[in-house]
C-alpha cells in the first residue's frame, strides 16, 4: 500500500482531484450563481453523490435494524394483534348486520302472515357433504318448538321441511329432494300440480312440477306458490318460477321445470313455521290434477261419469225410499188383483 502512495499514478490522481476542487471553488461567483464550468463539474459529480447517498441510507437502515431489532419485533407483534382484533370486530359487525337484515325480513313474514307461529331465527351450522339436494343442519331444535315436518322458509320463499329433530339442532331437507312432494299452484293460470325434486334437475338447482293437466296454460316466468291443499304447507307461499314446460313421455300429463325462489346453497339463516291456521286460510284453492299416476291415466270425462253414476244411484235410492214396498215379490196377491181388475171389484 505504501508503494502506491509513492507511485506516479497516485500523484496524477491527486493532481486531478485538486484541479477539480480548484475549479469548484473558483466557479462560485459573487452573485451566488454557478459558472458554466461549475455546472459541468456538478453534472459529473451528481451521479456519484446520488450513488454514495443511496449506499449511506442502506447502511444506516441496516445498522438501525440491527440496533433496534427487539423494539421493532415487539412493535410488529402489537400491530399484528391490533389487526387481528379489528378483523374479528369486522367479522362480528358483518354477522350482526346480516342477522339484523334477516330479522327485518322475518318480521315482514310475520306481518304478512299473522297466523304463523315462527321459531327464533335459525343459523345454518353445517351442510351435508356430497348431497346433491342441499340438505343442511340448523342450530335450533325441539327446545325451540321445532317439530318433524315443519316448513322451513325465508322471506323470499319456501326452503324445505324438517326431517330430523334433536334438542338443539334440526336437519332440513330442501325442495330439491325427490322425497319431498308439495302441492303447487300457478298464480297466473291457476293450474295445479305436485312439485318434486329430481337428481337431474337438482344439479342445476331446480325442481319439477308434475301431474299438470295437458290443457294447462302455464308459461315460462310464471310464479308457482303452495296450494295448501295438503295442510302441511301454508297456502300461497312462494316456491319459485317456471323456466321450462313440456309433456311427459307417457303423453298423459304436462310438467314444468321450476327455479326455486330461494337458493339453499347461498343462505345462512332461515325460519321455521312451527304452526299456522289451517282452517281459515283465505281463498281456498280447489284441488286440481293432484292424484297418483293411476288417477292421471283416467280419461278426462271420468269425473263427469262418476258424478253421473252417483246421481243416478241417488235417484234410484230416492225412488226406493218413495216405494212403500221394499220387495215387489212379497206384495199380497189380493192387492195386485184389486189394482189390475177393477171390474171384479165392481161385481162384488
Amino acid at each position: 500500500m505504501g508503494q502506491f502512495f509513492k507511485s506516479v499514478r497516485f500523484k496524477i490522481i491527486l493532481c486531478i482531484t485538486a484541479f477539480f476542487l480548484g475549479i469548484a471553488l473558483f466557479s462560485v461567483t459573487k452573485d451566488g450563481k454557478a459558472s458554466s464550468s461549475s455546472q459541468v463539474v456538478n453534472s459529473i459529480l451528481n451521479p456519484i453523490r446520488k450513488f454514495s447517498n443511496g449506499i449511506s441510507d442502506k447502511v444506516s437502515l441496516v445498522v438501525d435494524l440491527f440496533i433496534n431489532a427487539e423494539d421493532y419485533e415487539k412493535e410488529n407483534q402489537e400491530l399484528r394483534q391490533k389487526v387481528a382484533g379489528l378483523n374479528a370486530r369486522l367479522i362480528e359487525y358483518e354477522d350482526m348486520k346480516s342477522e339484523i337484515e334477516d330479522l327485518r325480513k322475518f318480521i315482514g313474514i310475520k306481518e304478512e302472515n299473522e297466523d304463523f307461529e315462527l321459531s327464533p331465527p335459525c343459523t345454518i351450522i353445517s351442510r351435508m357433504a356430497n348431497d346433491p339436494y342441499g340438505t343442511f343442519v340448523i342450530d335450533k331444535g325441539s327446545k325451540d318448538g321445532i317439530e318433524l315436518y315443519d316448513p322451513v322458509v325465508t322471506s323470499e320463499g319456501l326452503v324445505g321441511i324438517i326431517t330430523e329433530v334433536a334438542k338443539s339442532y334440526s336437519t332440513v331437507q330442501t325442495i330439491l329432494s325427490p322425497e319431498l312432494s308439495i302441492g303447487g299452484l300457478c298464480v297466473e293460470s291457476r293450474d295445479t300440480g305436485i312439485v318434486e325434486g329430481s337428481l337431474s334437475f337438482a344439479a342445476d338447482g331446480k325442481c319439477k312440477m308434475i301431474y299438470i293437466d295437458k290443457e294447462n296454460t302455464i308459461k315460462e316466468g310464471d310464479l308457482i306458490i303452495t296450494s295448501g291443499n295438503s295442510g302441511q304447507f301454508p297456502q300461497g307461499y312462494v316456491i319459485g318460477y317456471v323456466t321450462e314446460t313440456g309433456i311427459e313421455e307417457s303423453g298423459l300429463n304436462s310438467y314444468a321445470v321450476i327455479k326455486p325462489a330461494v337458493d339453499s346453497g347461498k343462505i345462512n339463516n332461515v325460519m321455521v313455521i312451527t304452526d299456522f291456521d289451517r282452517s281459515e286460510r283465505e281463498n281456498p284453492i280447489t284441488p286440481g290434477n293432484l292424484g297418483t299416476a293411476a288417477d292421471q291415466a283416467a280419461p278426462p270425462d271420468a269425473t263427469d261419469t262418476t258424478e253421473t253414476t252417483t246421481t243416478d244411484s241417488d235417484n234410484n235410492s230416492d225412488n226406493l225410499q218413495d216405494d212403500p214396498t221394499d220387495n215387489p215379490d212379497e206384495t199380497e196377491p189380493d192387492q195386485i188383483d184389486n189394482e189390475t181388475d177393477p171390474t171384479e171389484s165392481g161385481e162384488d
